[in-house]
């Protein structure tokens, strides 16, 4: 009996992602609202319409999703999408985000390249798409990538067309880690800034970057200000921890102010190079600088904040993926010698960001997986970088078995590089390879013609803070 309830209960739950028949042809009858039709998909919910300015039309939905892919009968949870409804005959772009959904109507480049549509998903395990109570082991890529298939077969009965897939940052590798396990649901992937940490044991390459990035007279500035900011601890310490009593926070997670005080001054020079440009240099605080100014330099760049426990229960996902899957970076600090209070390695390790009540243990074969599958039989994807950008230390690579895949390196940008930011050249070679995999008609001037709509969607990399 125990058996053929679960497999009962398996059958229902996976109806949404079964196609219910032939969809109907263009020259049917004509079909019910878009919305009408989202809500009627199995396990869909359209929870909001929002407007916008064009003639697209914006949905928050939640959807049903297994909290275990591999045993659907052992409970589900609501995973939050977007769909920014352009026409059903357009390709659709699915955007990867890696983490919270933003609700604010927005489009990825690739989007605006095509001129289509685009669904968004929030990466599970990020609230409020987790099931309650969490089941931690169940936050891994691959299940993440069971998430993406299902909600593309459902979606595919309404979008018949082409598909992308995208995403920045882990929202990159997301998109790169679904197409290892689904191959077939997307006709391309464009992945920004996408690292790529195959072993986590070997962090070099990091320390190469900011040994060679910007200027020497720049990289001298920066290590400057980060040391001046521990030699006046003494000041600056009480003032941060000041700052963050006064709003409320707390720092059980981390372990104490003075330890999330250290963090972000160690975080500092990599969010430098991670969301500025060669042009800041010019107002790297100098030794002579005063503490109001030194702290608001912290502030605007590791962000006085971001290591409470306020603001790390927002990231708790990610950093659980760094310390089971994903990998983390390390880089020489042997600059701050005689002014660290801790162990370098064991502060700046994601098990530092996650609550000792959850369990994290490293699977070391994940990335090598992924890594593999990109050079052996990735097939389709655009790598875009940034040159000065510290995640693209550590990146994907192709291989013998790499087929219509493509890296590109913007010049001079950082974590936020488009294929906008390459080069003219390279720039109309990745958008018309693009093009291509969609199947809608080469044109150079078609991202000019489609009429702009909200800023481009970087409301990941704006979570993502400094670590990732």
């Amino acid at each position: 009996m125990r058996p053929l309830l679960r497999a009962l209960l398996a059958a229902v739950l996976l109806i949404p992602a079964l196609a219910l028949g032939p969809a109907p042809s263009a020259a049917a009858a004509e079909r019910p609202d878009i919305r009408e039709r989202l809500a009627a998909i199995p396990g869909m919910t359209v929870t909001e319409e929002k407007p916008t300015t064009t003639g697209h039309r914006y949905f928050l939905l939640t959807y049903t999703q297994p909290v275990d892919h591999d045993r659907p009968w052992r409970g589900t949870f609501q995973q939050r999408i977007s769909v920014l409804h352009r026409a059903e005959d357009r390709p659709t772009v699915f955007y990867t985000n890696g983490y919270t959904l933003g609700t604010t109507p927005s489009r990825t480049e690739p989007t605006r390249l095509l001129d289509g549509n685009q669904v968004s998903i929030e990466y599970r395990y990020f609230t409020p798409s987790r099931p309650e109570p969490a089941d931690w082991t169940k936050a891994g890529i691959r299940q993440a990538a069971a998430d993406a298939h299902r909600v593309i077969t459902a979606l595919k009965r309404i979008y018949p067309g082409s598909w992308i897939s995208t995403g920045a940052s882990k929202g990159g590798m997301s998109s790169v880690y679904h197409r290892r396990f689904y191959p077939h649901d997307v006709d391309g992937t464009v992945a920004y800034v996408a690292p790529d940490d195959a072993d986590d044991r070997e962090d070099s390459a990091y320390t190469a970057f900011f040994d060679r990035v910007g200027t020497p007279e720049c990289r001298d500035a920066l290590k400057s200000a980060q040391r001046e900011l521990l030699v006046r601890r003494d000041r600056l310490e009480p003032r941060y921890a000041a700052a963050n009593a006064a709003l409320g926070n707390t720092f059980e997670t981390i372990g104490g102010a003075d330890r999330g005080y250290e963090v972000s001054v160690l975080d500092v020079v990599w969010a430098f190079w991670q969301y500025s440009t060669a042009a800041d240099c010019a107002v790297v605080p100098a030794a002579t600088a005063t503490d109001d100014q030194l702290y608001g330099w912290l502030d605007a760049h590791s962000g006085v904040t971001a290591n409470s426990d306020a603001d790390l229960a927002g990231y708790t996902a990610y950093y659980y993926q760094a310390g089971t899957e994903l990998g983390s970076p390390s880089f020489d600090v042997s600059h701050l010698a005689g002014l660290l209070h801790y162990d370098y390695r064991q502060l700046y390790a994601p098990r530092s960001f996650v609550p000792r009540s959850i369990p994290m243990r490293f699977d070391p074969g994940a990335m090598r997986d992924i890594d593999r599958w990109v050079r052996h039989s990735g097939e389709r994807i655009i790598f875009v970088y940034g040159q000065n950008d510290p995640w693209g230390a550590e990146r994907f690579g192709l291989g013998r078995g790499s087929r219509d895949s493509h890296v590109y390196t913007a010049p001079g940008a950082n974590h936020g590089a488009k294929i906008g930011s390459l080069s003219p050249d390279e720039a109309a070679e990745a958008t018309a390879t693009l093009q291509r995999w969609a199947g809608v008609p080469a044109a150079g001037t078609l991202a000019a013609a489609v009429p702009p709509f909200g800023p481009l969607d970087e409301e990941g990399l704006r979570l993502e803070r400094h670590r990732l």
